[in-house]
């Protein structure tokens, strides 16, 4: 007897241990030994948002992809990955999140036309999408009412640019080399096609026109928003023209940036040889060269507000709700828009970039 009753009671100890012990609770350590994920439940509660960047390595973009991972927090869960500048990659990636049924999409497009077939994907999966920084064309923004986009007016951008150069040929009269009245100028344009690259370059040299300057192009090559591109390219303008480049104008920093070092290969920052260098996105490295005082001046792209009012709209979108300025910070302009402002940034307001 006293033998069952030792093994009844060592049987209900070893259930009693196993009890306590076991991994099925909310406690229970993290496989490992690691700490217990007390904040599982919390956690499981955000929106869980699948974000596409065109290319990890381009410098504006990461400062418009670290402004969506900070504004997410405490907010949303996001997923962030790199089309490496392939629409058919970025194509797959969207898919993979539909197949994870994230709760939204955010999506910096590889090929602005190639937005419609994303669109069609997040409509068929009920996923709403808000497209940033490289906007889709209208028809396809126009297919369903859970798309939106987040950006700036790339024409506001190009006529800033033109303001800068036009502001310092009316205050430096040394900057027309020849004396003939005439700007005489090269362009760096970004890639083929992207409205950004051609709007920057309508709309900057029309505000030097509209100021009363006469211009002439003396060249005019694309280098991909790319800054060694910009370097190989500006020292072939310089090969090909020399001394008769009066300004540079560049869609990007990271051209502009390029740009530069092929002029300090020419000897210019230095001796009173200046070249008048403008681009736009006010970067971190742009900030520097106009410290520098070999970058004339920039653009201020705010990446900051790009980021934070894509999260924003896409945080909303995922918990079901219609974006308004109430609940994501932001004007919505014709139902699907939210327009950041640019900013012209030179030495003088170098802070208001920083």
């Amino acid at each position: 007897m006293k033998k069952v009753v030792s093994t009844l009671l060592a049987a209900a100890l070893m259930t009693a241990a196993a009890g306590c012990s076991g991994t099925g609770g909310t406690n229970a350590p993290a496989a490992g030994g690691g700490p217990a994920n007390t904040d599982s439940g919390a956690s499981a509660k955000k929106p869980v948002i699948g974000v596409a960047i065109y290319k990890f390595d381009d410098t504006f973009m990461t400062g418009v992809r670290n402004a969506i991972s900070a504004a997410a927090e405490g907010k949303a869960q996001t997923d962030i990955v790199d089309s490496q500048n392939s629409q058919p990659t970025q194509n797959d990636k969207v898919d993979l999140f539909i197949t994870k049924k994230v709760n939204a999409l955010a999506i910096n497009p590889v090929d602005r036309t190639g937005a419609g077939v994303i669109i069609d994907k997040a409509k068929a999966a009920n996923t709403p999408v808000v497209f940033f920084n490289r906007e889709p064309l209208a028809d396809d923004m126009k297919k369903w009412d859970k798309v939106y986009y987040v950006g700036a007016k790339a024409e506001q951008s190009g006529t800033m640019e033109g303001q800068l150069v036009v502001d310092y040929f009316k205050s430096h009269p040394e900057a027309d080399k020849n004396k003939d009245g005439v700007l005489q100028y090269v362009m760096l344009k970004g890639e083929p096609g992207h409205q950004d690259a051609e709007l920057r370059t309508k709309f900057s040299i029309k505000a030097v026109e509209d100021a009363g300057i006469k211009v002439e192009k003396l060249a005019e090559d694309t280098a991909m928003w790319d800054r060694v591109k910009g370097q190989e390219k500006m020292a072939a303008f310089l090969a090909s023209h020399g001394d008769k480049i009066e300004a540079v104008f560049a869609n990007n920093d990271d051209m502009a940036l390029g740009a530069i070092e092929a002029l300090k290969a020419k000897g210019y920052f230095k001796d009173n040889k200046y070249m008048p260098v403008v681009g736009v996105d006010a970067t971190a490295p742009a900030v520097k060269a106009l410290e520098d005082g070999t970058l004339l001046g920039t653009v201020l792209n705010d990446a900051k507000n790009q980021g934070k009012a894509t999260l924003n709209l896409a945080s909303v979108l995922a918990q079901g709700q219609t974006p308004n300025k109430d609940n994501t910070g932001y004007e919505i302009t014709d139902g699907k828009y939210v327009w950041v402002p640019y900013k012209k940034i030179t030495k003088d307001n170098v802070n208001d970039a920083k």
